[in-house]
């Protein structure tokens, strides 16, 4: 027989289609990687230690996980951890389960972040569940309707196990008690080194109780997930996944996924070449068009977008600009990249030698690292940092990371940045908002410190960012960072970017359409007036016509580690960065094989900052400034 069971449960609550025999997806690893890296194992592990002694049901065995359940169940009170409970093809197993009397408490453990001080956390003043826990509350309203379908004489309670980020961590080396271990019968494979709560100090998970709320969600139509209540979404993907029913979008109320709208339309392999809706900037109005059968680029019309043109691109004429360059280079029309050369240029000449490129790579962890650290506050372990000069030149100048286990590095991070940069009043550049965002909430930080250079580096913070609250500008500081992706959006467009303005795909548009670019890093860097801290001079960043450097990055090497812990496959993008680090920080391995990971991670950050100063190259010689007219 077939199991919906809460995995397949919540997959459908994402998008239906995910519950048909023909889906692929890559789900389980890269929700495996991402509780990984947010501590969601250790938070797990952790809020076991607030119910104990429990029992845990390791047999993965349908059969025997319930015959050991309602054994257990028969007893007065009971803890139990992974309990397994069976209601038609209805299946769960809960992280926690608390039997006293004939009351059952359902707890489910999140490392989702809340603070327990506000009010209205869940619902929002109308009485709606608010988004970013709609999938949460109802996956526990799925949980609660099994186990009270499979034991009725019992009272079930509903809660949610959460990090309250109101709390702060007691001791030093919390996220250390419970590192990553790779025995194959633990679920969570995390190796927990304390026997009780007390031995952590003050708790930062907190339980709340949501039997209300769960109960109106499994009894009222009030609250919906893809145009369906509760009871309707059981009915709908018991269907879909044990029978196989044949979807119809139009049942879910036009919930149309990203990821499988092709599967659900039945686009031909033809089509599927064409440029689609869903590739258009910052566009939301997918389902009205898909109702009208309208689901590629060249069925849109001009005047759906057309509007007087800014002193730069504004959304409207982006996506316009979109639409006409990928349309005509899907009919094999030559097409032109769009560059705005003279609001580019009257922006290019206020930036003042040297130019400063910084590039961060940040975390944050369920279980803080240190004493009086919240749950889930921003960790900046690592920065890449060229400069390009006046005459040309372009140095791999510094860069920073912290491959120690349970140290926070924020504030030596910010001493070593500043120690960077405050030796001339060069413009700093950025790529997005993440550098100014990490910046201020280390700026926060340092307000509660005791660091005795605080306001050394909290003066310094303000001077290279700027800071916003409720759309009111706070400060701008005079070396406020010049964001490198604003000016793409503004003044730069390519077809090769499709619908994105990301640096990883910025970089290889560039490569592309730039004959500058793309010959100078055809070379050697010993060739090229530039330096590397992390590559020989032999290095060569382009090579055999490939337009993307980020895939040739050098797959980090453990073929010299015995039985390493910690291998990773590739690291090329910030999602492998964070995975490297989590591995770091919660597996025990030996200096050998987290010198080989802190490398790569090395080279991965060097690479970002490079790549905005092959835009910034792009941009300069293209408009002929900066000492690019004589090249």
């Amino acid at each position: 027989m077939k199991y919906l069971t809460k995995t397949l449960f919540k997959k459908g609550l994402e998008c239906p289609l995910k519950l048909t025999v023909n889906y692929k997806s890559s789900d389980e690893k890269n929700e495996f990687l991402s509780a990984l890296a947010d501590g969601g194992f250790q938070a797990e592990e952790l809020s076991r230690l607030h119910y104990r002694p429990g029992y845990l049901i390791d047999d993965r065995d349908y059969a025997n996980s319930l015959k050991n359940t309602n054994d257990l169940l028969k007893k007065p009170d009971s803890i139990i951890y992974e309990a397994a409970f069976l209601h038609e093809n209805l299946f769960v197993r809960t992280d926690i389960l608390v039997k006293t009397g004939n009351v059952i408490k359902v707890i489910e453990v999140k490392a989702k972040s809340f603070d327990s001080t506000m009010n209205n956390v869940f619902i929002n003043n109308s009485g709606r569940i608010r988004p970013e826990w709609r999938l949460y509350l109802f996956d526990l309203a799925f949980q609660k309707y099994v186990v009270q379908k499979s034991y009725p004489e019992y009272s079930i309670q509903s809660y949610l196990m959460l990090a309250d980020k109101s709390k702060r961590a007691s001791i030093d080396g919390l996220n250390q008690l419970f590192q990553i271990t790779k025995n194959p019968n633990s679920r969570t494979g995390i190796d927990v080194k304390v026997e009780s709560i007390e031995d952590i100090g003050n708790p930062i998970m907190e339980p709340r109780n949501l039997s209300g709320l769960i109960n109106d969600i499994i009894s009222k139509d009030i609250h919906k997930i893809h145009g369906l209540s509760f009871k309707g979404l059981i009915e709908n993907f018991t269907e879909l996944y044990t029978n196989q029913k044949q979807i119809n979008w139009k049942d879910y109320n036009g919930h149309v996924c990203r990821e499988c709208w092709m599967e659900q339309f039945n686009i031909s392999d033809e089509d599927k070449l064409r440029p689609n809706i869903y590739e258009l900037w910052q566009f939301r109005n997918q389902k009205p068009l898909f109702k009208s059968n309208i689901f590629f680029l060249d069925q849109l019309q001009k005047s759906d977008f057309d509007e007087p043109l800014e002193t730069h691109l504004s959304i409207k004429n982006r996506q316009l600009l979109q639409i006409e360059k990928r349309v005509n280079e899907s009919l094999n029309k030559p097409v032109n990249f769009y560059l705005d050369v003279d609001n580019l240029r009257n922006e290019m000449l206020e930036w003042k030698f040297p130019l400063h490129f910084i590039d961060f790579e940040t975390c944050t962890s369920a279980l803080p690292f240190t004493k009086g650290r919240h749950p889930y506050e921003q960790i900046a372990f690592q920065y890449s940092h060229h400069i390009i000069y006046s005459d040309g030149k372009i140095e791999h100048k510094s860069e920073y990371i912290n491959a120690e286990p349970g140290k926070f590095p924020n504030y030596d991070f910010v001493r070593s940045l500043k120690n960077d940069l405050e030796f001339d009043n060069g413009s700093v550049f950025k790529y997005a908002t993440h550098e100014n965002s990490i910046l201020n909430a280390i700026y926060d930080q340092l307000i509660d410190s005791d660091e005795i250079d605080k306001n050394e580096l909290m003066d310094f913070i303000q001077s290279v960012t700027n800071k916003k609250e409720n759309n009111k500008l706070i400060w701008r500081g005079e070396r406020d960072m010049i964001d490198m992706c604003d000016l793409v959006k503004k003044y730069f467009y390519d077809s090769y970017m499709k619908g994105s303005n990301s640096i990883k795909v910025v970089l290889p548009a560039v490569i592309k359409i730039c004959e500058f670019v793309n010959k100078k890093y055809s070379k050697k860097i010993g060739e090229i007036n530039t330096t590397s801290l992390n590559f020989s001079n032999d290095h060569i960043w382009i090579q055999d016509g490939n337009l993307d450097p980020y895939s040739s990055l050098p797959i980090p090497d453990f073929s010299t580690i015995t039985k390493p812990v910690g291998d990773i496959n590739k690291l090329n993008n910030g999602g492998d960065a964070l995975t490297a680090y989590a591995k770091i920080q919660y597996l025990e391995m030996s200096s050998q094989e987290r010198k080989i990971i802190k490398e790569s991670l090395l080279k991965y950050c060097e690479l970002d900052t490079l790549a905005m100063v092959m835009i910034y190259e792009f941009f300069a010689s293209e408009l002929k400034i900066h000492g690019f007219s004589n090249k």
